[in-house]
């Protein structure tokens, strides 16, 4: 039952089961859609609801994230992405979702001298990076190494404490563009490069990532502000795959590496944190904006398997504002990095004219989302595809463990338990024959 419960009550509900009728409280939203809470329904009716993917099951309470899909609006703790976007950074929209608010000045330049005093990792970590395979992905060594900080860090581990929280989220933020960038160098061959705290939270990334013992790597202005843009757009996004992944593991009281080692596992998958990497080999595929025509067919067939990524979401029914943003930062990036016509900067403008004048595409209501131009972007920065998703996690960093500190502070937080629709056989004598169609 939520917590705000004595205000938010506007009706009641009535489910009728073979004559008998169940009273379900339905409590008001600040924004959005209201909830049936059914919390008791199985106590009273013996009844489990059935809702593969969480379509229509709102799994907790939250303050600090809004979409509204229809609109296109995305807010954290209130603010517009667009206004963030344009006029704050990284760290302090970090601080926004964590502690509510936005800090005024004093207090957002000691919370960065918080991060920055961070960055470093201990020196005995470095001995994880050499025990992976030279070809690993990136991603791999992000999981194994998040999960490994606890080890490192066990005055951090007590959750009931929130000065240890709180140190356990500045360091999982400061720590994780540190691994995303050894990480980065370790695939590449490259010797790891140490942080330098005088340099903002992406200036730094950019540093640690393409700086090398030969020569140093100088920040540009336009490149770091696009690197910025592009963590402050990722940096949460509601109650999504990884963000639900962190929450559930986190409700068994385990430590928080481990529970940002889940999210970071569940971003990996291509549906979810590896989008961008797949919407920019769809766009490689294609090829030509002569081909736009030909693989458009292909995805409006239900015979063919190819799928236009980069559109459509499962939330959003209009144009991801996300995306709005990073069309421009797009722009900017390639003419500063000198692809005044690149071929596939090119090619994503045309499709999305294309898509968006297609009826099929209006009546799905399949507008571009963030996966469609990020992709571009952080391949004009010198990214190869596999860092993508490693990049998407520093930033999700933020809104993982503003999520979890949220659930752990919830005082009527309970271990995740989801119940099932079960459809196997019923009891069984060992010996019984089943049919071969039945065994795996």
């Amino acid at each position: 039952m939520p917590k705000n419960k004595s205000t938010s009550k506007i009706k009641t509900a009535k489910l009728i089961i073979n004559k008998n009728t169940y009273e379900l409280p339905i409590y008001n939203s600040t924004e959005g859609e209201s909830v049936i809470d059914i919390s008791k329904l199985h106590s009273q009716a013996k009844l489990f609801t059935y809702d593969p993917g969480f379509t229509s099951t709102a799994s907790c309470e939250s303050k600090i994230t809004f979409i509204d899909g229809d609109k296109g609006i995305l807010r954290y703790r209130g603010y517009n992405i667009e206004e963030l976007a344009n006029k704050s950074d990284f760290i302090e929209v970090v601080n926004l979702l964590i502690y509510g608010d936005l800090p005024n000045k004093e207090q957002l330049k000691k919370y960065k001298k918080l991060i920055t005093r961070h960055t470093l990792l201990h020196e005995q970590i470095i001995n994880f990076f050499q025990g992976f395979r030279r070809d690993a992905h990136p991603m791999a060594m992000m999981v194994g190494v998040m999960g490994a900080l606890s080890s490192f860090y066990q005055d951090t581990l007590d959750i009931n404490d929130a000065h240890q929280r709180q140190e356990a989220t500045r360091r999982i933020i400061a720590k994780s563009s540190t691994i995303g960038a050894m990480a980065y160098k370790y695939s590449i061959g490259q010797a790891f490069v140490s942080p330098k705290n005088n340099l903002s939270f992406s200036e730094n990334f950019l540093h640690m990532c393409f700086s090398n013992t030969a020569e140093e790597y100088k920040v540009s202005p336009v490149i770091s502000k696009a690197m910025d843009t592009i963590f402050i757009l990722h940096a949460d996004h509601e109650q999504n795959a990884s963000t639900s992944t962190v929450r559930l593991a986190g409700s068994s009281g385990a430590n928080p590496f481990a529970c940002i080692a889940a999210g970071v596992s569940s971003l990996w998958g291509p549906a979810h944190g590896g989008a961008n990497q797949a919407a920019l080999e769809m766009l490689e595929e294609i090829g030509s904006t002569k081909n736009i025509k030909k693989y458009l067919n292909k995805a409006k067939s239900k015979k063919d398997p190819f799928k236009l990524m980069g559109f459509g979401h499962r939330v959003y029914k209009n144009y991801d504002p996300r995306a709005k943003i990073l069309k421009k930062i797009c722009k900017n990036v390639l003419a500063h990095v000198g692809i005044k016509n690149d071929p596939i900067l090119k090619l994503a403008m045309e499709l999305e004219k294309i898509a968006l004048n297609d009826k099929y595409f209006i009546e799905k209501k399949l507008y571009p989302n963030v996966d469609f131009y990020s992709g571009i972007i952080l391949r004009a920065i010198g990214f190869p595809p596999e860092m993508f998703t490693v990049i998407f996690a520093i930033a999700r960093t933020a809104g993982w463990t503003a999520q979890w500190t949220e659930m752990i502070e919830d005082p009527i937080q309970k271990i995740g338990r989801p119940r099932q629709y079960y459809t196997g056989n019923k009891s069984l004598k060992y010996g019984t024959k089943r049919s071969r169609k039945n065994t795996r």
